[in-house]
């Protein structure tokens, strides 16, 4: 079977949401099953081996990789959700997007003290959004041992916020 070309499947949106934000729409790439298929399975394979205890997916397109890569490596989803959003006791940690500030929270009983965590996302841009989700895994006892993007927008440098993790990204935009 030949190479699937998972980055002609997203559709790029000029100034959205705001002016001089170029948006990665992901959902062409869900829709074209062979693509969908592929990603999951890219998204996982490093981690057949070297399974963590749990995944954890972000909020909110980071929900729809997660999952399935936590099917796949026959793993248990933690969530992280926007402020307001999660009914029960919760930690929260305050971040820094590339247009705006936000709250991010997860369930105190999401993570037990030394699990290996996979945190899989959909974007890794400033890196504000992961570096959050980190320190609320951390602050649970949780230990990160891989976080997996299906892209990368290498010019903005994401990856500073995180050195010392092992990132696993599917596509990249220079």
């Amino acid at each position: 079977m030949s190479k699937i070309n998972l980055k002609s499947k997203i559709r790029e949106i000029k100034d959205w949401p705001i002016k001089g934000v170029s948006f990665k729409d992901i959902t062409p790439l869900l829709q074209d099953k062979n693509c969908l298929h592929s990603a999951i399975d890219g998204l996982a394979r490093p981690y057949l081996k070297n399974k963590p205890d749990i995944v954890v997916g972000i909020d909110a397109r980071g929900f729809l990789l997660s999952s399935a890569v936590a099917y796949k490596l026959k793993r248990g989803l933690a969530i992280i959700r926007k402020k307001g959003k999660l009914p029960y006791k919760k930690v929260w940690k305050k971040y820094i997007l590339e247009y705006t500030t936000n709250i991010l929270e997860m369930h105190r009983d999401a993570i037990g003290p030394g699990e290996k965590v996979l945190i899989v996302d959909d974007v890794l841009a400033t890196g504000g959004t992961i570096k959050a989700t980190i320190d609320l895994v951390e602050k649970l006892g949780g230990k990160v041992i891989g976080i997996a993007f299906l892209i990368e927008l290498d010019d903005l440098k994401g990856r500073k916020k995180i050195r010392g993790y092992p990132v696993h990204s599917l596509i990249h935009y220079a």
